[in-house]
């Protein structure tokens, strides 16, 4: 599996026909394994294969006419692979790349220009943090903090994606009369794309966050962390491989170890990991 890559990517644009890029993209990703979703806000998607077929495909993504240029430019956040993340090539269309769970956000798709004044490069991101007069604001799953965070992130609290905007309302109005900051992060950085915008135009706060996040910051990670690192522990992914190191290298870390079945939330995601285990078979 050494040749294998995986590749995560998305792009807040918006498309008229949703249905007939997916067409496309179904064509054009027969060579790789991963799970492709397209609405009308844009594309989310994580791909794997050998590394020439990846980087095909990122090239039909990035420059095919077909696509009008909606994804040119695109940053692909890459890892290797030990163990195979996907089983079969998945293609979606679906109302929202990530559900939230909140009325339609508008200024998703900003200029590079506007994203640049939120959008913290790593170096920036670890220079934000050494000041410590931010609200780190994890925005995952407690099982994904449990594996691995950065200083100074409480426990989420949150067993479900769509529970985050509410934790966040009821702490906004004591950020905003302390004054406080947010330093916000998530894996790959799409979480933060949707509530960022929705935290800054509708709670009036004050919001960066990690650009690319947890996958992107490793990436441009040349050691493991010293001790003036803020990251802390494994990155979990959502594929077969579970979690992955400061190098972004397959750990053994099982679903085991990362869900506890105790919490009911936990329970079903440790069940299907199982079920979806014992059908890829030895």
């Amino acid at each position: 599996m050494s040749d294998v890559v995986h590749s995560a990517f998305y792009r807040f644009t918006r498309l008229d026909d949703p249905a007939a890029v997916a067409d496309a993209l179904r064509t054009r990703s027969r060579d790789v394994l991963g799970s492709l979703v397209v609405a009308t806000e844009g594309l989310s998607g994580v791909v794997a294969g050998p590394a020439v077929a990846v980087a095909a495909f990122e090239a039909a993504l990035t420059g095919d006419p077909v696509f009008g240029g909606a994804f040119a430019g695109l940053h692909f956040k890459r890892s290797t692979c030990t163990t195979a993340p996907f089983a079969r090539m998945k293609v979606h269309v679906k109302p929202e790349i990530v559900a939230l769970g909140l009325p339609a956000i508008s200024g998703l798709d900003a200029t590079r220009e506007q994203r640049a004044a939120t959008h913290l490069s790593p170096a920036a991101w670890r220079e934000l943090l050494a000041g410590g007069d931010v609200v780190v604001l994890d925005n995952r799953n407690r099982f994904e903090w449990r594996l691995g965070h950065f200083r100074g992130a409480a426990d989420p609290g949150v067993d479900n994606f769509r529970d985050f905007a509410d934790r966040v309302r009821t702490r906004a109005p004591l950020w905003k009369s302390c004054g406080q900051r947010v330093a916000m992060y998530c894996t790959g950085g799409i979480r933060c794309e949707k509530t960022g915008v929705w935290m800054r135009e509708e709670l009036g706060l004050e919001v960066f966050q990690l650009d690319g996040g947890i996958l992107h910051y490793l990436q441009h990670t040349a050691a493991p962390p010293d001790a003036d690192d803020p990251w802390r522990g494994e990155c979990f992914v959502f594929d077969n491989r579970i979690a992955l190191d400061a190098r972004l290298h397959e750990t053994a870390t099982t679903a085991e170890q990362v869900y506890d079945p105790a919490q009911p939330d936990e329970a079903w995601r440790l069940d299907r990991a199982r079920r979806l285990d014992a059908a890829a078979g030895p």
